[in-house]
């Protein structure tokens, strides 16, 4: 596995339960220890590439020697790719609230771009930076940045549930519960609908099918607007298929359909991303002839399909494929499906196609090399 760079390269990792207990209790050593264990690194080659020797990072680590110096702090937090703020350094810029508030929505509108064009790995190193800098404001007390701090911890829990394959998916989870925490708090309405459409879809793709229901159809009645209302019902939609909610998934794309016209078309909701939830959502619930049916009226994609709906789409064809026997045209599917979720590196999207692939054991084999070389892009 390659070494890490000067600037670490691996800010995901940072995200996970156990990274941000560590973070949170500003521990130097143990952020150094973690640090040497994610990238397998010996002491030697981490003094290396923080410019000290072997002794003096293993006294750091015993805690024999501390290092309080907000230079060297800065130096260690560029080095390992953290944020100075974990290690409670602000920018002189902090001062300024209007110019915090003003860069972190500019942050959160190019993550936003960057993850609907199939960029979510570069989303999450802008991301959770500014979820840092956020949370150290909050904690000394301004409470003008909350609002921004809840966006961003959903945006980043998305984000994430884009780039980590299935097992690790409940991380994605968590920073969209935080997000909830956080509007629930602060009695926004708009934003706690916000929050809790996308929380629930991250606990549809953690597997937590009956919380997803719940906090999906909360979501749906606190929304007003037509367009928070479809982006609510249409998540419904698919955690309900994925659940096997017959009534209320029909319940659901029936409404779907009645605001295509009135909703507007995003990269969430619009008659391409609905049929795709129909599609699955019928062969879910057993209903394989009406999704066949459904397969042969397809829509096209139209300029908003993000990359991922493509992929999402490609597969659910698919699935409805083989489950008509017709094993050519799912395995031209499927292989499409592979092409652009190694691409967008989305491995949750292969491991559907794996399990989907049974009867078409060289889909299978390309997938299970495919999710490897994903694994491997992660962990590096």
């Amino acid at each position: 596995m390659g070494r890490p760079n000067a600037h670490g390269g691996i800010r995901w990792h940072w995200t996970t339960p156990r990274a941000q207990d560590i973070l949170r209790r500003r521990s130097l050593p143990e952020i150094l220890v973690f640090y040497r264990q994610l990238n397998q690194l010996p002491q030697e080659e981490l003094g290396a590439l923080l410019g000290y020797s072997t002794s003096y990072i293993s006294r750091v680590e015993t805690g024999s020697r501390t290092i309080t110096g907000i230079g060297a702090l800065r130096h260690i937090a560029e080095c390992l790719g953290l944020p100075p703020h974990v290690f409670g350094i602000t920018d002189e810029a902090d001062g300024d609230h209007r110019a915090v508030i003003q860069f972190g929505e500019s942050v959160l509108r190019l993550a936003d771009i960057a993850r609907q064009a199939g960029h979510a790995a570069a989303a999450v190193d802008e991301l959770w930076p500014l979820i840092a800098r956020l949370e150290a404001r909050a904690a000394d007390g301004h409470t003008d940045v909350l609002r921004l701090l809840a966006r961003a911890r959903v945006g980043l829990g998305v984000t994430l549930g884009h780039v980590l394959p299935e097992e690790r998916l409940a991380t994605a989870a968590r920073w969209t519960g935080k997000g909830v925490a956080i509007a629930r708090r602060l009695d926004e309405r708009p934003l706690h609908a916000h929050a809790l459409r996308h929380h629930g879809n991250e606990l549809r793709k953690a597997g937590l099918h009956h919380a997803a229901l719940e906090r999906l159809g909360r979501a749906r009645a606190l929304s007003r607007t037509p367009g928070d209302r479809a982006a609510a019902v249409i998540l419904l939609a698919r955690a309900a298929g994925t659940a096997g909610a017959a009534k209320v998934f029909d319940e659901a794309v029936a409404e779907g359909r009645s605001l295509l016209d009135t909703a507007g078309v995003t990269p969430l909701f619009s008659e391409f991303t609905l049929h795709e939830v129909e599609l699955r959502g019928l062969a879910a619930t057993g209903r394989t002839q009406q999704a066949v049916d459904l397969l042969e009226r397809s829509p096209a994609p139209g300029l908003q399909a993000s990359p991922q709906w493509r992929v999402i789409s490609a597969i659910a064809a698919g699935e409805v494929l083989v489950r008509r026997g017709d094993r050519g045209a799912a395995g031209e599917q499927m292989r499409s499906a592979l092409r652009g979720a190694e691409l967008h590196r989305l491995p949750h999207q292969v491991q559907r196609v794996i399990r989907a692939s049974g009867s078409l054991p060289d889909v299978r084999e390309q997938a299970q090399h495919t999710l490897a070389r994903l694994r491997a892009d992660i962990a590096a």
